[in-house]
């Protein structure tokens, strides 16, 4: 047989190269119909595991990112012609001896079109640029934050999402949470164990509220009345810590066969475990009610009678609240209504009337006999008893949605937060205007203000919960995630620094109240 010869076998490669070449440039440039047939002709002649509607989905995706990759390449063909086109020009012009106007008009648009493409090359560099470093900001922000805002105790046992907790002002201190499953519940606050269930009520409890020197709780429902209820609770006792000899000598006895085929059990138990945490951590979705549902409170004492019963309005009584020194109580409705009760005799003493719509929420100042109320008309109205012949009121407008909550610090302001995303603190002696505005991305919720170093706590409709001072200035997120902190949205706040290990409460939809330990030294040295 004839050998070939070195430079034909090289020609011969040549040509199959500038055939296959010709190849992909046909298939680059065929036409969009062309495209599927061929794509699915090669997917046919392959073994794949995906499903067939997944695959194409893939297919058109890629069919995109190949007609992008074809514009760019036909426009760098196109600039690069035109670069040629210019230089020829040049060239030409140059032999001619005019030199001068052409090539500087071209070179000068040739600046231009380059300082164009260089500008915005440059704006896009400053875009990613800042988005990136934002990001590591906000990720060491947040790594901070954890370190300093830590979930210390979590309260499970209602069987519905938790609208209001307090704490008690009194010994001993237990955790107070009200419940649209028409209970109220008190918790101790170390154990996190159920110490006693308030079951007396037909509606939604929408508010918890204790007396300022007795046992008693005060709470609103959406029965269209107000509880107030005497209770006593005993701590648990801390437990002993374990034996270790024993646990020792326990760990070194010999392992009998029936001990390793529990231990066996066990494994495939954890790891059936494991996969369903797993599970979950992809969605939290309503199958968490129906587990939530066999994981009731421990037994507890159960109080199903209240002491006194406020009854006068003709809607839900969403809050209530007590006076300074517990002798009369203020609750709101959705009437359109607040009420004044004395405690001894359950007498109307006022009925506060003038917004518009629907109240949200009421409290009242600490020292003085002020109450303020807030509503879905996008105001909240200051009322002053202070003068018993005089009962003065004053309407604020400073939100542009409801206001969800308004609540006095120890000091003279009152700040307010609203479904308009927005968090406003006032000067009780010039309330014209708010001192400081806080925006947020979300809905604000039932906020509370520390007492000694005046924090605001935020809790929001998106679950986050975020920390900031009077001035308006972010300290901290709490954190949250798959398993740590709010699965929804978080409807109050409370404080409570006269405990050291949790000084914030949170509760929420997820049916759960949460215990805080906020490093507050820490977290004001971090701003």
């Amino acid at each position: 047989m004839p050998v070939e010869s070195g430079n034909s076998a090289a020609a011969r490669q040549a040509k199959q190269k500038r055939k296959s070449h010709s190849l992909s440039i046909r298939r680059t440039n065929s036409t969009e119909q062309e495209r599927p047939a061929i794509h699915r002709d090669m997917l046919e002649g392959q073994d794949s595991k995906l499903p067939m509607a997944l695959r194409s989905n893939l297919l058109d995706l890629f069919g995109q990112i190949e007609r992008e990759f074809e514009n760019l390449y036909l426009e760098n063909i196109e600039q690069n012609f035109d670069l040629r086109e210019i230089e020829s020009l040049n060239e030409r012009l140059a032999g001619e001896g005019q030199t001068v106007d052409g090539g500087d008009l071209s070179k000068g648009a040739l600046k231009t079109k380059a300082s164009h493409s260089t500008s915005q090359l440059s704006q896009k560099l400053k875009t990613t640029y800042k988005a990136s470093t934002s990001k590591i900001v906000s990720s060491f922000k947040a790594t901070t934050s954890r370190a300093v805002c830590q979930l210390v105790k979590e309260y499970v046992g209602h069987r519905d999402g938790i609208w209001d907790l307090s704490v008690t002002r009194t010994q001993p201190l237990v955790l107070g949470t009200a419940s649209a499953d028409h209970c109220a519940m008190l918790w101790s606050i170390e154990t996190g164990k159920c110490l006693l269930k308030y079951a007396g009520h037909a509606g939604s409890v929408n508010s918890i509220k204790f007396h300022p020197t007795e046992q008693m709780a005060l709470t609103a429902s959406g029965d269209q009345t107000a509880h107030i209820w005497r209770y006593m609770v005993q701590l648990p006792l801390p437990q002993p810590p374990a034996d270790i000899s024993v646990t020792k000598q326990h760990i070194r006895s010999p392992v009998s066969a029936k001990m390793k085929r529990g231990h066996k059990m066990n494994c495939s138990l954890l790891a059936s475990l494991c996969q369903a945490s797993l599970d979950d951590d992809v969605d939290f979705s309503d199958k968490d009610e129906a587990d939530g549902e066999a994981d009731g409170p421990n037994e507890c004492p159960t109080v199903r009678v209240a002491s006194t019963t406020l009854r006068s309005h003709q809607g839900v009584v969403i809050a209530a609240d007590w006076l300074v020194g517990g002798k009369q109580v203020v609750t709101a409705s959705w009437d359109r209504a607040a009420n004044l009760y004395d405690v001894e005799t359950s007498e109307l003493v006022h009925t506060l009337t003038g917004h518009d719509q629907e109240l949200t929420h009421c409290c009242t100042h600490p020292t003085q006999r002020l109450v303020v109320t807030s509503s879905r008309d996008t105001t909240f109205r200051l009322w002053d008893f202070r003068d018993p012949s005089i009962h003065s009121v004053n309407v604020f407008q400073g939100h542009t949605d409801t206001v969800t909550s308004a609540v006095f610090t120890v000091g003279d302001n009152v700040v307010s937060g609203s479904d308009d995303r927005t968090v406003k603190v006032w000067d009780l002696k010039n309330m014209r205007s708010p001192i400081a505005t806080i925006r947020t991305d979300s809905a604000v919720n039932r906020i509370s203000v520390s007492a000694n170093q005046r924090i605001i706590a935020l809790p929001h409709d998106n679950r986050q919960v975020r920390l900031f001072d009077m001035t308006g200035v972010r300290l901290a997120r709490l954190p949250r995630s798959n398993r740590q902190g709010h699965r929804r949205m978080v409807c109050c706040s409370a404080w409570n620094e006269e405990n050291q290990a949790c000084n914030l409460f949170t509760c929420g939809f997820d049916r759960q109240a949460i215990g805080w330990n906020i490093n507050i030294p820490a977290l004001l040295q971090e701003k």
